[in-house]
Formats: C-alpha cells, structure tokens, sequence
C-alpha cells in the first residue's frame, strides 16, 4: 500500500532536513585542519543517495499528465 501525499510531503521535508545536515557536516569535515577523505567521501554518497530520494519523492507529489 502507498503513502499517502501527506505522508509523502512529510517524509520529503524529513529528506531535505537530512540533505542539509549533510551540507554543514562536508563543510564542517573540510574546514578542518585535517580532512578525513574517507569520511568525506562517505558523507557525499550519503547526500548523492538523499538527492535522489528525494527527486523520486518529488516525483511523487507531480500528477501523471496524459497529453
């Protein structure tokens, strides 16, 4: 069974929260004096992964169009 649109939006807003957080961690991680690059590296699959959940949880909320 789907989510419905609210549930939808809700868990959207939840993903782009989290995309943000990500944000202030890789710019956090690289004003430092030393860059774990292992650790950078994980953080911007982590953000590339939201990304897309969070595109295809757009993709969600726009009604299929029959032209």
């Amino acid at each position: 069974m789907g989510m419905s649109e609210d549930e939808v939006r809700l868990l959207l807003n939840q993903r782009r929260i989290e995309h943000r957080d990500l944000d202030d961690s890789i710019a956090a991680l690289l004003g430092g004096t030393h860059i774990d690059q292992l650790q950078l590296a994980r953080l911007k699959r982590q953000k590339l992964r939201l990304k897309d959940e969070i595109a295809a949880l757009e993709d969600r909320l726009i009604p299929d169009i029959i032209a």
